[in-house]
């Protein structure tokens, strides 16, 4: 070895000095031999009255009573290779996270031990290390773009002004750092719990056996010693659930909603529970608030498509783009659509919503195509509301807007339910024809789901089929729902139909998709439905690089 590299190299006194620094400490836990050793920074930890060496009891009983039980977890062996990471405080102490590792086929375990504040990051709450409110909504948007059922719980501790004047304000931290402990431990990896208010608990987990609001309250309603008292705590609970995917409620405005339901579970005292529902929206003036808003929202011009992309399955290139309304509401961000469509069909608005939505898309896919004439044959699929296709002058407004935007025949796609088509199929099929004449291609939406008459199907004028989005998501697991998705592919080739297939979350659905024959894909394996520039963006990179990207799997 030259001498640089023995100049490099690290001997203990360098290593426990680096340690010392830096306020982090080794642990070695030997269950045979009953000892726990210590080195580094013990002293800063809060593990001076241990260090170098104590036994299992000694090292319990250094924990402050809340957090015994986690001390009692670390001493209990694993199996080798099993991970230690608990938050525990030991007397006069802050919080430490304790992390290592089970070794030699579970004979001992060893880790580090520092401060929380140097392993969390800013975006934990510092008190309990769960998230923070601001993570938490970024975390929970993430989470819903997975499809499945999902449940938002937030609890309020109750009387937590009662227990501050009781307690003090540094024994109610240690209540509620208790709490945050159990909560964390109570849910698996794929929820995401958070500290979002002073005596506010969030957490956000797939719906499973037993429902999320009854796991929260389990957690956190356990009785607790805290400086010689017994405490009960008991919450207020309020609870939504919703459907992630592609149409996933936005994080932010589904908290509103389930912090309405706390404060209507505390009118029934301590340990109410409410779920939420519209009838909140109407209690607490927030819907009167919502109409007028939605209303003007069509005059300030805040209604405006959002481009989700269509692409050919075989050639990977982006056909084009379906036209779905969003409202940028001026205070609350974008409000979801499952929200304020309900509310505008209440209200009558969808007509004028199509009226807006085909105008505005028209005119936006009529700036790509002279933009981007390398796009091709560029389409825009425009949903017809319930009904729509029955309201005087359809037909009318769609020539007129065809005409102004100077659309190329079939650029305009306009989809249609089954159940509007059922309703009174004659007249349905004669609306359908004059949409056709006047340059607007049609594509019959969810197929699959309803029971349309193959008869009527074969006699309307429609070029396009889209497989309902169910199917095509559990087409890889579930034998009934590919069968059907081949079935309708093979329908669609003899009545000389495309097919689309909603639902495409990764390349895997992509390609059974293709070897079924399946002309397009729409999913959030390629994007979600982006504004107009982020949408342009797209298809420009798409272009450059001849094909549309798509997720390896679903994330």
């Amino acid at each position: 070895m030259n001498t640089r590299s023995r100049s490099l190299a690290w001997d203990a006194t360098t290593a426990i000095e680096a340690l010392a620094a830096a306020d982090t400490a080794l642990w070695i836990w030997t269950p045979s031999d009953d000892q726990m050793r210590f080195t580094g920074a013990t002293r800063a930890l809060g593990l001076g009255p241990l260090a170098p060496e104590c036994s299992g009891a000694a090292f319990t009983a250094v924990a402050i009573p809340q957090d015994r039980s986690l001390a009692e977890k670390i001493l209990k062996p694993q199996e080798e290779g099993t991970e230690v990471a608990v938050r525990l405080r030991m007397r006069d102490s802050e919080t430490c996270i304790w992390r290592g590792v089970w070794l030699e086929d579970g004979l001992r375990a060893a880790g580090v031990v520092a401060l929380e504040t140097k392993f969390a990051a800013s975006h934990r709450d510092h008190l309990t290390g769960l998230l923070d409110r601001r993570t938490f909504l970024v975390r929970a948007g993430e989470q819903l773009t997975q499809p499945g059922d999902y449940e938002l719980v937030v609890a309020d501790v109750d009387r937590l002004r009662r227990l501050n004047e009781a307690l003090g304000h540094e024994r109610t931290d240690l209540v509620l750092a208790a709490l945050g402990s159990r909560l964390n431990a109570a849910f698996a990896q794929d929820a995401n719990a958070a500290r979002i208010g002073e005596d506010e608990f969030a957490v956000l987990a797939p719906r499973g056996t037993g429902t999320v609001a009854e796991r929260v309250r389990e957690a956190l309603e356990q009785p607790l010693r805290v400086a010689g008292f017994d405490i009960y705590p008991t919450v207020s609970i309020g609870s939504a659930q919703a459907e992630g995917g592609p149409d996933a409620p936005d994080p932010a405005e589904m908290l509103r909603r389930v912090e309405l339901a706390v404060e209507q579970a505390k009118t029934a005292g301590r340990g109410g529970v409410a779920a939420y529902g519209r009838a909140l929206e109407s209690d607490s003036l927030s819907r009167l608030a919502l109409e007028a808003d939605l209303r003007n929202a069509f005059v300030r011009g805040e209604i405006e498509p959002f481009y989700q992309p269509i692409v050919n399955l075989l050639t990977g290139a982006v056909a084009g783009f379906e036209a779905l309304a969003r409202w940028r509401h001026p205070k609350r961000g974008l409000v979801p659509p499952d929200e304020f469509l309900g509310l505008a069909d209440e209200m009558g608005l969808m007509n004028d919503l199509g009226l807006l939505m085909m105008t505005s898309a028209s005119r936006q896919l009529a700036e790509w195509l002279g933009r981007h004439p390398s796009a091709g044959k560029l389409f825009c699929s425009v949903n017809l509301s319930v009904g729509e296709i029955e309201r005087p002058n359809l037909v009318e407004d769609v020539t007129r807007i065809i005409a102004d935007a100077g659309l190329p025949k079939g650029a305009l796609k306009l989809e249609v339910t089954e159940g509007d088509i059922m309703r009174d199929t004659s007249r349905a099929a004669e609306t359908l024809t004059r949409l056709r004449e006047a340059g607007a291609s049609l594509a019959l939406d969810d197929f699959g789901t309803g029971f349309s008459s193959l008869t009527w199907l074969a006699k309307l004028p429609f070029d396009t089929l889209k497989i309902d989005r169910y199917f095509v998501l559990t087409m890889d697991k579930d034998e009934g729902s590919a069968k059907i998705v081949k079935s309708v592919v093979n329908l669609g080739r003899d009545l000389s139909l495309e097919v689309v297939a909603e639902g495409v979350e990764n390349a895997g659905l992509a390609k059974l998709l293709l070897e079924a024959q399946c002309h397009y894909g729409q999913g959030f394996g390629y994007a979600q439905a982006l504004p107009a520039q982020e949408a342009e963006v797209y298809l420009n990179e798409s272009l450059a690089d001849g094909t549309a990207p798509i997720k390896a799997r679903s994330a």
